[in-house]
């Protein structure tokens, strides 16, 4: 394999999550193998996971990971907020791959080209490539990604900052054109509810929930709008979804749920976390 000097240096190692290789690889193991994962039936198409600090999500998002470990997908597109202030609609890395202190993943710059072709026919614009941006919601997902998948993957990276139906649908859309062909895995990179009280946090997260299990991206959606749910990658979870059913996904499962709370025992103002699995039964 090529061997690329132009990574994408890591903004949050030392700082979301370990700097150090050893101790990096060792808490994001034991996080996969604290999960007690129900049964799973059908292959895993796509899983939704958490991103905030380890210390906080890697409970729950273990469970997505520990779902998928031992699978060997060829590209993984990585499907996450833009938190930075960027402001064009969908954004996608620069950079020849992505750096953390496990290694590097090259990006699959033909998946993107691919992609931004699909995009353009459809909506009139691609993604926007930037280089040294600070977003965390992406970059937390890839040391699990190295710890939980076997063999070499590349990546396929987007962070999307417009929040209307008609970007998510046409970018689930390409997305699943330019996936059907690979071995791939989907994720979705998003926290539930910000800074609420435990019980009014519960709530809402529980109904974010049940409209991800009901495999219905649109209902996603509309939930902040409604005021009964709130996620801050609610688009990303919305675009894989329905890059999830053009791929003959069937079912939602959520494997685990917890805030903030749980790990830092304050409950007056809580982080929700959620952890779901897509799969084709």
């Amino acid at each position: 394999m090529k061997k690329t000097t132009d990574l994408r240096p890591s903004p949050i190692a030392g700082h979301w999550y370990s700097g150090d290789s050893k101790t990096l690889a060792a808490s994001v193991d034991e996080y996969i193998q604290a999960a007690a994962l129900p049964e799973i039936n059908g292959d895993i198409i796509a899983i939704i996971v958490p991103h905030a600090g380890h210390i906080y999500s890697g409970p729950v998002a273990g469970y997505a990971f520990a779902a998928v470990k031992g699978l060997m997908p060829d590209l993984v597109a990585v499907i996450a907020p833009m938190h930075q202030p960027y402001y064009d609609p969908l954004l996608t890395s620069g950079h020849e791959a992505y750096q953390t202190p496990l290694g590097s993943i090259p990006i699959d710059r033909g998946s993107v080209q691919e992609l931004d072709r699909l995009l353009q026919e459809s909506l009139g614009f691609q993604t926007v490539p930037v280089r040294k941006d600070r977003e965390h919601s992406l970059e937390i997902e890839l040391p699990f990604l190295q710890r939980a998948l076997k063999g070499d993957f590349s990546l396929l990276p987007v962070m999307v900052r417009d929040q209307s139906e008609r970007v998510a649908q046409s970018l689930g859309i390409a997305l699943a054109r330019v996936l059907k062909v690979r071995h791939a895995l989907l994720v979705a990179s998003t926290d539930l509810s910000h800074f609420y009280p435990h019980e009014k946090a519960d709530k809402l997260d529980k109904e974010i929930l049940r409209r991800i299990e009901s495999f219905n991206p649109t209902a996603v959606l509309q939930a902040e709008n409604e005021g009964v749910g709130y996620a801050c990658g609610r688009n990303a979870v919305a675009a894989v979804l329905w890059a999830a059913r053009e791929l003959g996904g069937n079912h939602v499962q959520i494997l685990n749920y917890a805030t903030s709370g749980d790990v830092s025992g304050d409950y007056h103002q809580v982080v929700g976390y959620g952890a779901a699995i897509v799969t084709k039964i």
